[in-house]
Order: C-alpha cells, then structure tokens, then sequence
C-alpha cells in the first residue's frame, strides 16, 4: 500500500498494489497527478526506500519537470512522516484480528476504512513553532 495525506485538507489518497516496486511508485505519482490542478506543484515527504529514487522513478520524472518535488526524511526517522502515524492507527483500528477470505476483501475493507475517514477528514496542526524549540 502507498499513501499519501493532503496537508490542506486531511484527505488520505491511498493505491493498494500487489508489490511494491517502482512500477508501483510511479502508478501512485499518477495517482497524485491527476488529484491536483496541472499548475499545482506536488510536494511529497518521504522515506529512503530505494523505489522513490530509483532509475525507472527518475525517467517518470523526466516526463514530468517540475511536478513533484520530493523532501527525504533522515534515515531512522520515518516517525516524521504523518503517513506513517496513519498506516499504525489503519494496523491498529482496521486491521487487527480480522479474518478475511480473500486478497480482494482485504482491499476492500481497507479502502472503505480510508473512505470513512476521508467523510469527515482532520487537518493536522503542527504545534510547535521553531523558535519555541529548546535545542540542545
């Protein structure tokens, strides 16, 4: 599963796949491409997995200049990235101690999970300001 939060409205844009390979990465890009205005360019937070940089990502970007722009988080640091809080509570709140018949009713119990939450979605409110941050 790829996913991405819209920071300005809260919405979750999800693409479950059967692998997870850069053919995966850049179905998910198209994804977001035809989400947003042309004009708009999408910024993305994510971690190093080595599908956000690879060669075949790359010669999707080409086609594309100046589309997306891409912000790494630190190695060990994927906590930074609301997505991941959002796949733990999805683990947690959809997933745990189910039983399923089926790959194709997982997905569907998960999309209609992401469904529910996009009804009635929350903007995060970062709380700290960088000149209150104590840094030592």
């Amino acid at each position: 599963m790829l996913a991405g939060i819209d920071l300005l409205t809260g919405k979750i844009i999800p693409r479950i796949s059967d692998s997870h390979k850069s053919v995966d990465f850049i179905g998910f890009l198209k994804v977001l491409d035809e989400q947003y205005d042309p004009s708009d360019k999408i910024r993305i937070i994510l971690d190093n997995h080595s599908i956000h940089t690879s060669k075949e990502t790359r010669k999707y970007l080409e086609t594309v200049p100046d589309r997306f722009e891409f912000v790494f988080t630190p190695k060990h640091g994927s906590w930074l990235n609301l997505i991941e809080s959002f796949f733990g509570k999805l683990a947690r709140v959809c997933l745990r101690g189910i039983r399923v018949k089926s790959k194709e009713e997982l997905i569907e119990r998960i999309y209609r999970y992401i469904d529910e939450i996009n009804n009635d979605p929350v903007v995060y409110r970062w709380t700290y300001k960088i000149d209150e941050l104590i840094v030592s």
